[in-house]
């Protein structure tokens, strides 16, 4: 199933796409309490499930996609954690950072040079947790902050925990996650820039309104065979920039929640992003996002995830 939240005119509810892929069913109008919301139907677990399928076959109260807005499936998750899996994103990304030091600083630019990979990305999982109050959904239009001169969106993929746990066992792993969607991890390169110099992790240069999009619904894992080989597609203003495909993760789900949750109890509800896809950002290019630029990022199985960026007047 594909689940979204939405609103058209009544609040945030919880729909279900139809087969068409037009029209939602308002999961919400039954008034099941495992219906009520997204956070309701994971917490009720398989019984949330079933009753969702259950309202699909019956077909209830139906609603076009044209006539509603869609909110982020989670508008307001309990945790949000990102890691960085990609090879060529991560050998990239630094490269791309001292092309923007030099670039801020009026120097030459030192042009882009071939990064590694640092072999803490290859022993463990890294991440960070991010401002889970800073969502936006599909259709947002996201405000640069003041504060940045450079911005720049991020290709992911995430899961949604379905089943909490701590000490959880790769292999133990997919029967924990919910779901996948699409994550943009917009962020505000010179800010990054600057504030990592203090090697704590990113932190104004990911946390704003808005900065974390996720949607447009989440896929339940049924749907997603492999999700390795999912391929992930970026456009700027229909220009086809970012074409990848998650294969290359030096760490899968599987290992990336099995070293999240040792010795810290995962809930239901958390979002982990997988990281940003190799070549899934501009600053891989040295490229980064004008005002009025419309990002849509599409992952095969999932569907497509669209934001306009302004400048903040």
């Amino acid at each position: 199933m594909k689940l979204a939240t939405f609103d058209s005119g009544q609040g945030p509810r919880l729909g279900v796409l139809t087969a068409s892929g037009t029209d939602l069913i308002d999961l919400t109008a039954t008034g099941t309490a495992a219906l009520a919301n997204m956070q309701s139907l994971i917490d009720a677990g398989q019984e949330g499930l079933a009753a969702a399928h259950e309202a699909l076959d019956v077909a209830g109260v139906s609603v076009p996609l044209t006539d509603v807005r869609l909110l982020a499936p989670l508008p307001c998750p309990p945790q949000i954690r990102d890691a960085s899996t990609a090879p060529r994103h991560i050998a990239h990304a630094p490269v791309g950072m001292r092309r923007l030091a030099a670039a801020i600083a009026g120097e030459p630019d030192p042009g882009h040079a071939e990064g590694s990979v640092p072999d803490i990305y290859k022993a463990q999982p890294i991440f960070y947790i991010t401002n889970r109050f800073s969502v936006a959904g599909d259709g947002d239009t996201i405000v640069w902050p003041d504060y940045s001169s450079y911005m720049d969106y991020e290709l992911e993929v995430a899961v949604v925990i379905g089943k909490g746990g701590r000490d959880i066992a790769a292999d133990d792993v997919l029967g924990h996650i919910f779901g996948f969607t699409i994550f943009n991890d917009f962020s505000a390169r010179d800010t990054q820039l600057r504030e990592m110099q203090g090697m704590l992790g990113p932190a104004k240069g990911k946390s704003f309104d808005a900065g974390n999009v996720f949607g447009p619904w989440i896929v339940t894992t049924d749907e997603i065979a492999d999700y390795r080989n999912l391929r992930c597609v970026a456009k700027i203003n229909g220009r086809t920039v970012t074409d990848s495909r998650l294969g290359e993760m030096l760490h899968g789900f599987e290992d990336m929640i099995a070293f999240i949750s040792n010795a810290e109890t995962l809930h239901a509800g958390e979002i982990i992003g997988g990281g940003t896809v190799d070549d899934g950002c501009g600053l891989e290019r040295f490229e980064f996002l004008a005002d009025g630029d419309v990002v849509e990022l599409t992952v095969e199985g999932i569907g497509t995830l669209t934001n306009t960026v302004v400048r903040n007047s």
